[in-house]
């Protein structure tokens, strides 16, 4: 019972996966989604913002993320940026 448990457990964690790249293998040229996400504050302590997003379309996948704050000690932030991009021609 407990190895069939866990085949269930795979099965179910693995599926999405597989759909998932099995519709990116097979995507058309109208293919486009996106993901993002943000965040601020502004209160006695400081301020700040922080976003994050990711695309993928037919001219590649991007993504970035990024947050600034600033507070009594100055201003701080951190970016992170990556992608690929393919020739469509």
């Amino acid at each position: 019972m407990r190895a069939f448990k866990r085949v269930v457990a795979l099965a179910a964690l693995t599926t999405p996966l597989v759909i998932g790249c099995a519709g990116l293998a097979s995507a058309q040229e109208g293919l486009d989604a996106a993901w993002g996400k943000g965040a601020f504050v502004a209160n006695q302590n400081g301020a700040g913002v922080a976003a994050a997003e990711s695309s993928v379309s037919p001219d590649g996948v991007p993504h970035a993320d990024f947050w600034i704050r600033a507070d009594d000690n100055g201003v701080s932030g951190s970016f992170t940026g990556a992608g690929a991009t393919w020739n469509n021609g």
